[in-house]
């Protein structure tokens, strides 16, 4: 199966899909929003296998739930409320049995309540980057996420290792990969 999520699916075709038990459709929904719920728990404090077992939870729901979706393209949103609301209550359980204190982001946020609106913000356009990200070709993907996304970031002549070019040429491919997603960016209204 493709790796690569199909930018061209749009959320009310991955719903349709899903909801009539299309393999493909499940793969390219994941794929799209995997790193957006799995970044929710992170914000909250989760170590990586609590924010894996987060990540389940949001996955288990979205199977079950999903034909309760009224606005299919009004997935993304939802994920994120559905994901916020989870690492509320694992936070509350985390904090209930080591008996400290809720910190002060979780105190505003109640199941009740709506999400932060800066905090919804910041996730939507975290959420747009990952998506212009993936709309690129494979190699400028692969730049950006050797470039940008690896702790502790990697010298040049490392990336130029892995993707086997010119030390020299990583500056202007890096240029030309970033005005790309600033291009799709700025068609999304980012």
């Amino acid at each position: 199966m493709n790796s690569q999520p199909s930018a061209d699916w749009s959320n009310t075709r991955l719903v349709a899909g899903c909801l009539e038990g299309d393999e493909r459709a499940w793969y390219i929904l994941l794929e799209r929003y995997k790193n957006l719920i799995y970044s929710i728990p992170l914000r909250y404090g989760a170590a990586p296998q609590d924010a894996a077992d987060l990540f389940q939870a949001v996955c288990l729901d979205l199977y079950n739930e999903l034909h309760r979706l009224r606005d299919p393209e009004a997935l993304q949103g939802w994920l994120i409320r559905v994901t916020a609301n989870k690492c509320y209550h694992w936070k509350r359980r985390l904090a209930a049995r080591a008996t400290d204190a809720i910190d002060e982001t979780v105190d505003r946020i109640s199941s009740s309540e709506q999400i932060p609106p800066d905090l919804m913000l910041m996730l939507e356009r975290e959420q747009m980057v990952r998506e212009a990200i993936a709309q690129l070709p494979p190699r400028c993907q692969e730049m950006i996420r050797l470039l940008f996304f690896e702790h502790p970031p990697l010298p040049y002549d490392e990336v130029a290792r892995r993707l086997r070019l010119a030390k020299g040429s990583i500056g202007f491919i890096r240029g030309r990969c970033l005005k790309r997603i600033k291009k799709i960016l700025e068609e999304e209204g980012f």
